[in-house]
């Protein structure tokens, strides 16, 4: 039974990734799911989701890159709340990364490997082609909107958390590996490995985005 809804759901969810990138690979039908499952402690979830605090908290819905607006409205609603006296330790700004926006949670790594740039039609402002590099992580000159715009190292330093969904890890390491001719448990399992450090693999984005509604966490689409 649960390999089944386990298939059922994949299926689901490559379906609806097809509408995604559908220039990316033309036959998405043909994508073979991804088999490999990560243990995810449900322990280990409830710890994370311990880390909301404060009065105010909000939950961002990064669904897309939306040239990097789910990292800077968390930061902006960090800088917002400081400007008028409220400090970071009564705030919670989460990001959760789920469908094309869960690029942002791999290292650079991952990026120039597996062509995520390409994959996500997201593109380096320095070099105006496919990002081969995640530009979010620890910003360079010029990679952000605005200059003062913290990446996610320096916003998760301020309390600032950051989540991925494993379901969509699990659809676009399918798409990669038919891109690429590799075995799709292969690049999962590589995608996993290489998650940002603090950031927390969640069965779903959209089960994240439920659970920190029940942690009191107001919720913004971050477009």
């Amino acid at each position: 039974m649960k390999s089944d809804r386990r298939k059922f759901f994949t299926s689901i969810a490559l379906g609806v990734g097809a509408t995604a990138f559908p220039n990316f690979i033309k036959d998405f039908e043909d994508l073979e799911p991804v088999s490999a499952e990560t243990l995810i402690k449900s322990n280990e979830l409830s710890n994370w989701f311990d880390n909301i605090k404060g009065e105010h908290r909000v939950v961002y819905d990064g669904s897309e890159p939306h040239n990097t607006l789910p990292i800077v409205w968390n930061w902006a609603f960090l800088e917002s709340n400081n400007s008028v006296g409220v400090k970071d330790d009564n705030i919670t700004a989460m990001t959760v990364l789920r469908h094309s926006g869960i690029v942002f949670a791999f290292n650079s790594d991952i990026w120039k490997k597996f062509k995520l740039g390409e994959l996500v039609s997201f593109n380096d402002n320095k070099t105006g082609n496919p990002a081969l590099r995640n530009t979010v992580y620890e910003p360079q000159e010029g990679d952000m909107p605005l200059p003062s715009i913290q990446g996610i190292k320096d916003l998760q330093a301020r309390g600032s958390l950051f989540c991925v969904c494993d379901l969509a890890t699990k659809v676009y390491g399918s798409a990669v590996a038919k891109k690429m001719n590799l075995n799709p448990d292969d690049v999962y399992s590589e995608m996993v490995e290489g998650i940002l450090p603090g950031v927390q693999l969640v069965p779903s984005g959209v089960w994240a985005l439920g659970r920190a509604q029940n942690n009191n966490c107001a919720y913004i689409f971050a477009g």
